[in-house]
């Protein structure tokens, strides 16, 4: 349970310790008093998001801590998880500096927020006016129906069936998905290679069709310059020529050699130049006949050309680019399995957990049909109590498809007076009475967690005389179960608290403090009579509350 709380420059609150016992904690003040500031401090310490707005004027931080005693298995069992050794009490801190920052601690140690906020969840479930919300939408009504019937194990083993039925789905669509972009690549690929395979395309043939093309090509032109260069060398039939010239310089000189022996030399290297002269006059003779042009091959030739020319346009690489794109692409195309055989086994699998899943579901709704019947008659054993004896309570259970939760949607239906016919909350519910059917919920849910301590934020808004007193008995009765606070104005539920504590706003030198303290006998009939008759407290009023605070505690 909650046994303490302290609060340091939270808003209004300079200082405060508040002591709290195990069962029914009532909360009193005047409006604007600074009740709201204390659950908002609670909610501090439970890991809720909180603004620095709340820090009070002029202080640097605000600090709010509490004090948990009788820790239950679950809870020292979450403090282990999170790294904290359990000890016979859990105090757990929280700092809200005016800059924005922060810090929280559990015993001491430091934590983060959404550590304290698992274990808040643990210690305190919170109800304020906005939770009445709940009733009014549909798709939360499921989960307090599974709740009360105990259902949670049997939704969990079924939805760890769904989780396995989805990702069986999920792979199912993958392979799919793959299998297209697996298609459209082995068509890619086969483009490829059915593109350049019949080229048959050899490393460097390109540079050789082009350089034999344009020997074709310029075949006349090249034949001409041949034809004149080997004449000049060789001469025609009447001589001349470099050849023949030559020829004649060495013969004028064979008889001068003796007369000048230095001629010899000379002599002899025109010898040489004959020969020269002679073998490349035979050279381009050759050539000039390897020119004949062939106009098949020639055809051929820039065929060839053009195809070449073509595909290493069309993948915008050069001849050996486009040679290395076909053989990836082969190589690809061969290493590219289908995934047939995983489908197929995917698909069995799916049905059989569908099967499964299906069962599941239909099990999971005839435990709520089975829970629906006893929710409904506990709600209305709780709401004739709480004065609203002709409401009449319907669970809507609308079979659908498998979703995470089952094959179910539900909806609270409610039938405020005899013989009208069952309409949503919202259609029909004052604020008054959403209060008693949260509080009838709360009731019959009471016993389903084991949640320490209940807090209840103005549950009264609405409600007056005989639903307020009932209101009251209510609250104190769950408090035997477990630790109630309740903030409230109402006198008819202030009476049933077994601690009553007054939250009362003084001004001292333009500043404003809020005082949390707690009340004996005579301060809670004066504040009863305050609640009762406002300022003007008689003497009657006083008897009145004091003879009100003792019939309760009867």
């Amino acid at each position: 349970m909650l046994k303490e709380l302290h609060i340091e420059n939270l808003a209004v609150i300079e200082n405060a310790t508040i002591s709290l016992g195990p069962r029914l904690n009532v909360f009193t003040g005047e409006t604007g008093a600074g009740k709201s500031i204390l659950i908002g401090g609670i909610n501090a310490v439970l890991g809720q998001r909180v603004s620095r707005d709340i820090v009070r004027a002029g202080a640097e931080k605000a600090y709010v801590s509490a004090v948990f005693t009788d820790l239950s298995d679950n809870v020292c069992g979450k403090l282990r998880e999170l790294g904290f050794e359990p000890e016979d009490e859990l105090i757990v801190s929280r700092e809200i500096s005016a800059d924005g920052r922060g810090s929280a601690r559990i015993n001491s140690r430091a934590a983060s927020i959404s550590a304290i906020k698992e274990l808040g969840n643990m210690l305190i479930n919170i109800h304020g006016q906005q939770d009445s919300q709940v009733l009014l939408d549909p798709s939360r009504h499921l989960g307090i129906l599974d709740s009360f019937g105990l259902l949670e194990p049997v939704l969990e083993d079924y939805k760890a069936s769904f989780r396995q039925l989805q990702s069986v789905a999920r792979r199912i669509s993958q392979l799919k998905q793959n299998n297209r972009e697996k298609a459209a690549r082995v068509a890619y690929l086969q483009s490829v290679v059915n593109d350049i395979l019949p080229l048959g395309l050899e490393p460097g043939e390109d540079d050789l069709v082009e350089e034999r093309f344009k020997v074709l090509d310029n075949a006349y032109e090249l034949s001409r310059a041949l034809g004149a260069a080997s004449l000049l060398i060789s001469g025609d039939d009447d001589g001349g020529g470099a050849s023949g010239n030559v020829l004649e310089a060495i013969s004028e000189l064979s008889g001068a050699e003796e007369l000048l022996p230095a001629l010899k030399p000379l002599s002899d290297r025109l010898n040489s130049v004959s020969i020269e002269l002679s073998d490349i006059s035979d050279e381009l003779i050759r050539l000039a006949d390897s020119l004949d042009s062939d106009p098949e091959e020639y055809a051929k030739l820039s065929a060839r050309r053009d195809e070449l020319s073509r595909i290493k346009r069309r993948y915008g690489l050069d001849l050996a680019g486009v040679i290395d794109l076909y053989n990836k692409s082969n190589e690809e195309l061969g290493s590219i399995t289908g995934a047939d055989g995983e489908l197929d086994k995917l698909s069995k699998e799916m049905d059989l957990l569908l099967s499964e899943v299906t069962k599941k579901a239909e099990n999971l709704r005839k435990l709520r049909i089975e829970t629906a019947e006893r929710f409904k008659k506990g709600v209305e054993e709780e709401l004739k109590f709480l004065n609203m004896p002709d409401v009449r309570l319907e669970v809507k259970l609308d079979r659908g498809k498998l979703t995470g939760t089952g094959m179910d949607s539900a909806e609270f239906l409610i039938s405020a007076n005899r013989g009208e016919e069952p309409k949503p909350v919202a259609r029909i519910a004052s604020g008054g009475e959403l209060s008693r059917i949260m509080l009838a919920l709360k009731s019959v849910l009471a016993d389903r967690d084991d949640i320490p301590t209940l807090i209840f934020d103005e549950i009264d808004s609405g409600v007056s005389g005989r639903a307020a007193q009932k209101i009251g008995i209510k609250l104190r009765e769950i408090s035997r179960g477990r630790q109630v606070l309740c903030v409230t104005h109402l006198a008819q539920i202030a009476i049933n608290g077994d601690d009553h504590i007054l939250i009362e706003k003084n001004s001292v030198s333009d500043r404003t403090f809020t005082e949390i303290r707690p009340l004996d006998f005579e301060g809670r009939k004066l504040e009863i009579a305050r609640i009762i008759g406002g300022e003007n407290i008689t003497e009657t009023v006083l008897k009145d509350a004091e003879e009100q605070l003792i019939s309760a505690q009867k």
